[in-house]
């Protein structure tokens, strides 16, 4: 590649294994990360004369790497958050695409501003927050994002994504989809509440209900966290890409074909003919917690989890997720499909 700006870095034959969650010691041909927009319009122009394969990833927190990438691997290290606009009920605030996703959240917390505190403690980055739709908690980032900002990687021109061009669904949006590859997040503009709006209808959040008076953004994401590390490995310990698997969302009369066998099937509602279903509890009751295959494993505290045991292949992990859906779908006649993205 040419000379490039100062801050751009390249690095070639690079391995991945400090950015992918999984901890992977797979290789890119070319690892490339850029600060500024300016410096990734430049570099894609380089990368376009080459006629060079190009991935972008954030953390790689939502990735397994099946092999070596035989291409340029992309960064973001735009880093800021700057506030458009603050009065007595919202804020707006606009975020590079390399802020890491949980900075941001515990920025917006201790500043009460309400809306991504039930997305706290998610890995990742800002930019794969609005490609991947995060959620957890009964909350999708979707609902507090107006608007994306992203250069085309054919052309290098800017194009702002409002909301609604974005396609939201479940762990999905237009960039997974028709646009996949087809452009690179650089900032996203969040709107979010001054005033109290709370969501503790799922899971353990319920216990904050019982408190005298509503809780506060902090009190919120503190408690998501607590929920969270009890049930995920931290990445230097066991390598994982969080939730495995997608909850599946299945039609109201196959959940009731299911609740007359297990009454205790836990569930959502998600319209009048959806329910969703943890895939946890359907990999639990198919016997796979704490079960290995090869250096890979189905965590021991929550089974919707695969961790790499520190010596698991691509293959091992890929193998063990087939395995896991196998045995669900003859069990329950239900799909399950990840949510992590294979490379």
């Amino acid at each position: 590649m040419r000379d490039m700006t100062n801050s751009v870095t390249i690095k070639h034959h690079y391995s991945l294994r400090g950015h992918n969650t999984f901890g992977l010691d797979v290789k890119a041909k070319q690892f490339i990360s850029y600060h500024t927009v300016d410096e990734l319009v430049e570099v894609l122009a380089c990368l376009r004369d080459q006629g060079e394969q190009i991935l972008h990833i954030g953390g790689g927190s939502n990735l397994l790497f099946t092999k070596d990438f035989e291409g340029s691997i992309l960064h973001s290290d735009i880093r800021f958050i700057q506030f458009l606009s603050r009065d007595s009920r919202e804020v707006v605030v606009r975020v590079g695409s390399g802020v890491k996703w949980d900075d941001f959240c515990a920025e917006m917390a201790s500043s009460n501003y309400y809306g991504c505190e039930n997305l706290s403690y998610i890995p990742g980055e800002v930019g794969a927050s609005a490609i991947q739709n995060i959620g957890a908690y009964g909350v999708e980032v979707e609902s507090i994002i107006q608007q994306v900002e992203t250069i085309e990687v054919a052309t290098g021109k800017p194009r702002v994504f409002r909301t609604e061009e974005c396609e939201y669904g479940y762990r999905d949006s237009i960039f997974k989809r028709d646009l996949l590859g087809q452009y690179i997040v650089t900032a996203v503009v969040y709107r979010l509440s001054a005033v109290p709006v709370v969501h503790l209808d799922y899971g353990q959040l319920q216990q904050l209900r019982s408190r005298a008076g509503v809780p506060t953004a902090q009190e919120i994401r503190d408690a998501v966290i607590a929920i969270r590390q009890s049930k995920l490995p931290e990445p230097e310990e066991l390598g994982s890409a969080g939730s495995f698997f997608k909850n599946p969302v299945v039609p109201a009369a196959v959940f009731q074909q299911l609740a007359a066998t297990y009454s205790d099937v836990p569930h959502y509602v998600v319209s009048e003919d959806e329910v969703k279903i943890p895939a946890a509890w359907l990999i639990d009751q198919c016997g796979w917690k704490g079960k290995s295959h090869g250096g890979a494993a189905v965590y021991e505290k929550q089974p919707l989890i695969l961790v790499n045991r520190g010596h698991a292949t691509p293959a091992d992990i890929m193998e063990l997720a087939s395995l896991i859906e196998q045995s669900v779908m003859e069990k329950f006649h239900i799909s399950l499909h990840p949510e992590v993205n294979y490379i």
